[in-house]
């Protein structure tokens, strides 16, 4: 395997935006909002987005952070 190539049994690590949305139980169009606003970090491979997991844990960790 390449240096810095993920096996795919690691593509769980990204999530679409449905995902996201179920995740964190908001709307999809939560979801292209808080990315639109840079606070959730994504990619497209295509026409297809997707989220890291650990920029979704990331941003709840940011969010909690701010609360307490």
């Amino acid at each position: 395997m390449k240096p810095g190539v993920r096996p795919v049994s690691e593509a769980q690590d990204y999530l679409t935006v449905p995902e996201v949305a179920d995740l964190l139980k908001v709307s999809r169009w939560k979801v292209y909002e808080l990315i639109r606003a840079r606070e959730l970090e994504s990619f497209l491979v295509g026409r297809c987005r997707r989220i890291p997991a650990s920029a979704v844990r990331e941003m709840v960790a940011r969010l909690m952070s701010e609360v307490a």
